[in-house]
């Protein structure tokens, strides 16, 4: 049924795509070196009005302006936007001067797999970001030579643009909406329709500001509304290509319908969304924790790291860790699964804000009776004793609450490493991201029984000793599913985005950190500098760390660095 306020909403939309029909053609015309100057004046835009960004997501997540926890807006706000337009622009730069994106890249091989060293990248990543690093995987078939020529994706023909791309934001991570429609607009040349998430509504003065070159062009409009004006403006005629970020049932109930409408056209093959759809949509994502004699120290701050897997963000985020998967014969297992009730328990508070998140929680409450409650208000749950089995609902379903399972499988070395990549891949619902955790020795222990673990695991990003989000954080790294999926089996989505160099034929991102944080890394052998990272939730200066960190990436000076250092090595 039509609410009486839908024609002023659908009047906005035909509007605005009116709008990006005659901007179409002024992007057309724009030349690579005028496109970078607009990217590099929404990069200054976006270091202006930061403070103003993280204030908006703060009230919107309930968060006191003092909290630590505003450092997780600041590094996934500002931060990583900023991060990303410096590294479009150097890619736009590149290809301008008749040189691929690739031309100064690494590469590599792993397995029968062409690999590219997407970090660092720099003198300025191996100093912050020093001990981590990641490697995006190219399909099978794709050689250095290919990739070299393909870099660039729809900006090797800048002229011939692809119509208007409608994107439906992300109500959690307030970067998404601006990334994807960054991705939209470059890589794939299609002016942007954003329609903002409802919980996001807050954030339209900022991105406004920040995206006005872009806006004043006529590359890209901002929208608002509810679901039945995402419904008006995906399938408007003028739309070519559709972009979300969400759940499946979402994205399922946009291209299918809903209910006996949608099974049917399932089963005929016949969407009732018929154009173009690509999708990031989480899942559940397993941490595989392999065993190994870890020492008290190991276990508490690997227990902190499963920890912030899971809450950071109240456990909004699409790759927050779901479910741990451990070894029943490892001998430190109940003493690790008592530091991570203590992380969990110790954790933060912050109130709920997602909608629905108490619901689900409980859900899960009800579908685990024997689950813990943690945490200032028990709100967080842990569940032990989930079988292995792909009809468990925490398992079957991604919760979007702060809500972890732990499976038992038995097992040591190479064979249990092999039963968790099978684990992962066959009872685990998505293929969005998956962590890792094993100590430096036992990694080479295995040798290439790890190598074969980590080809297994059929995931976008994969982290090893580090979460997934760094992915996520990093620009020139992929961030998506794995590929393979349909519109009819969806899983974790279809495409990437990010993806800073343009990289065609993405298989994965291998993201690698550190076992241990400095100054004990050193002490055990690992060369890596880094502290405990700024993301962790216990984190005692993520706020001010985030901010300088911000300040650098819009605008990178070595006089900014001691001050991030010194702010760092206090969390």
């Amino acid at each position: 049924m039509v609410t009486k306020k839908a024609p002023a909403a659908h009047a906005a939309v035909d509007a605005a795509l009116s709008d990006l029909a005659e901007g179409e053609q002024r992007w057309a015309a724009l030349g690579l070196p005028e496109r970078r100057e607009l990217l590099d004046r929404v990069r200054e835009l976006t270091r202006e009005h930061a403070q103003e960004w993280v204030d908006a997501a703060v009230g919107i997540k309930g968060l006191q302006g003092s909290s630590q926890l505003a450092g997780e807006e600041w590094i996934s706000g500002p931060y990583v936007m900023a991060a990303s337009l410096a590294a479009l622009s150097e890619t736009l730069e590149a290809i301008d001067r008749g040189r691929s994106p690739l031309d100064n890249a690494s590469f590599g091989t792993a397995s029968d797999r062409v690999t590219i060293d997407v970090l660092p990248t720099g003198p300025f990543d191996a100093l912050l970001l020093n001990g981590f690093s990641a490697k995006v995987w190219l399909q099978r078939g794709v050689d250095s030579a290919a990739a070299k020529a393909s870099a660039g994706l729809a900006q090797l023909n800048p002229a011939r643009t692809n119509g208007i791309g409608a994107v439906l934001g992300a109500g959690n991570i307030t970067s998404i909406a601006p990334l994807d429609t960054l991705y939209e607009l470059i890589a794939h040349n299609r002016v942007v329709a954003l329609k903002l998430n409802p919980i996001t509504d807050p954030l339209l003065p900022v991105f406004s500001k920040i995206l006005a070159p872009l806006i004043e062009l006529g590359a890209v409009r901002l929208l608002t509304g509810d679901a039945e004006v995402g419904g008006y403006l995906v399938n408007h005629d003028l739309v070519a290509h559709v972009h979300m970020t969400g759940s499946a049932r979402t994205h399922d109930a946009i291209v299918w319908g809903t209910g006996a409408e949608a099974e049917e056209r399932k089963q005929n093959g016949a969407p009732k969304l018929s154009k173009p759809v690509t999708s990031e949509l989480g899942g559940v994502s397993p941490t595989i924790v392999l065993p190994g004699q870890w020492s008290a120290a190991d276990i508490a701050f690997q227990a902190e790291h499963v920890a912030t897997q899971r809450l950071h963000n109240g456990g909004y985020n699409c790759v927050a860790a779901q479910a741990l998967i451990v070894s029943s014969d490892w001998p430190q297992k109940d003493q690790f699964l008592t530091a991570l009730r203590s992380a969990m328990a110790n954790a933060p508070g912050r109130r709920a804000y997602y909608p629905g998140s108490d619901d689900r929680v409980a859900q899960a409450s009800t579908a685990y009776p024997h689950a813990e409650r943690l945490g200032p208000a028990g709100e967080r749950l842990l569940v032990t004793g989930v079988e292995p089995r792909a009809d468990e609902p925490i398992l079957s379903g991604e919760y979007f609450a702060p809500v972890l399972g732990v499976v038992e499988i038995s097992g040591d070395g190479a064979e249990f490493a092999a039963a968790a990549a099978r684990t992962a891949n066959e009872t685990f619902t998505g293929t969005l991201g998956v962590n890792v955790i094993a100590k430096p020795a036992t990694i080479s222990e295995l040798g290439a029984a790890f190598d074969q673990l980590v080809e297994d695991l059929r995931y976008g990003t994969i982290a090893i000793n580090a979460w997934t989000g760094v992915g996520y954080l990093t620009p020139t790294a992929s961030w998506g599913a794995f590929p393979g999926h349909t519109i009819a089996d969806v899983q974790s989505g279809i495409g990437v985005v990010h993806n800073a160099w343009l990289i065609d034929r993405v298989e994965r991102t291998v993201v690698r950190g550190p076992f241990r944080p400095a100054p004990r890394s050193l002490l055990h052998g690992e060369f890596a500098l880094s502290p405990k990272p700024p993301w962790f939730v216990d984190n005692k200066t993520a706020a001010k760390t985030g901010k300088l960190l911000t300040a650098f990436a819009a605008d990178p000076k070595w006089t900014r660095l001691p001050k991030i250092f010194a702010s760092a090595l206090r969390g």
